[in-house]
């Protein structure tokens, strides 16, 4: 990786000299809000791009959850009688779906960085990181629109259903916890966030040199989403697999967010900081690979 510095020529001139980073621990945040224009042009990049030369364009932002969750419904709750925790199928099932969409399509983005951007990283000078950054920025509007339609499925739907402090204080049944829990919401989602870059990043690195594991990202993250509480309620799950799962950081995130929109599901606050240490170790050893892996990734391609 080049890093730019600002070098006094002798009078009011100065030009940016570029090179390595000193350390593999270096975290660019500096860089990043210096930068901050042109990652908001990758955002709008991302976004435009997304659905270029579709039927339906931006339709698919709200298309694609109402398909996968009625397949759910379906599969999971008609055929194979999975409890929703007396929660709406419906609603039980999209609120897991549009929080693992955010997350995997931010995984997916962040773990072809380097692949996907060789030509660009060979041309011009700018923190690589920036691309990852931008992904989870990008995916967010996609994740708003997305969650306005959860919440409109709720209210218009199944007004019964606690979604909000508001209905909470209408109904006069909801605990005050729940609240509290709904407040959460941006928080869960910068751990997610930062789980999908550490991770993305981890994997862009291994990818970079080994490209046959390519292939296995799709497969795993299939399988992590099976080992998170996506299609069943995590008080389905047995006391001595619930523990691993713990290890599990979008299990108790996608728990909360459940709990807290829809007053079904298991809170562990515990279990929540457990997962924010497992996130910020995985951001810390995908920043150190990622770093690495940028001083000759242009030697290796």
């Amino acid at each position: 990786m080049r890093q730019a510095e600002k070098v006094d020529l002798g009078s009011d001139d100065w030009t940016m000299e570029i090179r390595p980073y000193a350390s593999a621990f270096h975290f660019p945040i500096k860089e990043l809000w210096e930068y901050r224009d042109l990652l908001f042009l990758f955002v709008r990049r991302d976004f435009k791009t997304m659905y270029k030369q579709t039927i339906l364009g931006p339709a698919w932002i709200l298309l694609s959850p109402l398909l996968t969750t009625g397949m759910f419904s379906l599969i999971f709750g008609r055929i194979a009688g999975i409890s929703t925790d007396g929660t709406p199928a419906f609603l039980f099932y999209m609120a897991g779906n549009i929080l693992w969409n955010y997350f995997s399509s931010c995984l997916s983005a962040a773990s072809s960085t380097f692949i996907g951007n060789a030509g660009l990283f060979g041309k011009v000078y700018f923190p690589r990181i920036v691309v990852p950054a931008s992904s989870a920025v990008s995916k967010l509007i996609t994740f708003g629109a997305q969650f306005l339609l959860f919440l409109a499925w709720g209210f218009l739907l199944f007004p019964a259903v606690k979604l909000a402090p508001i209905v909470a204080d209408i109904a006069s049944r909801t605990p005050p916890l729940l609240t509290w829990l709904c407040l959460m919401t941006p928080i869960l989602l910068v751990m997610l966030a930062l789980l999908a870059i550490g991770t993305g990043m981890i994997l862009a690195s291994l990818t970079a040199k080994y490209r046959d594991l390519q292939v296995l990202v799709g497969f795993g993250v299939q399988l992590w989403m099976y080992a998170s509480p996506i299609v069943y309620p995590l008080s389905q799950i047995p006391g001595k697999w619930r523990i691993l799962l713990s290890l599990n950081p979008v299990a108790y995130i996608v728990e909360c967010f459940r709990y807290g929109w829809l007053g079904s599901g298991i809170v562990s606050i515990p279990n929540l900081m457990i997962g924010l240490g497992i996130i910020l170790l995985i951001l810390f050893v995908g920043t150190v690979m990622f770093n690495k892996t940028q001083r000759n990734f242009m030697d290796t391609v």
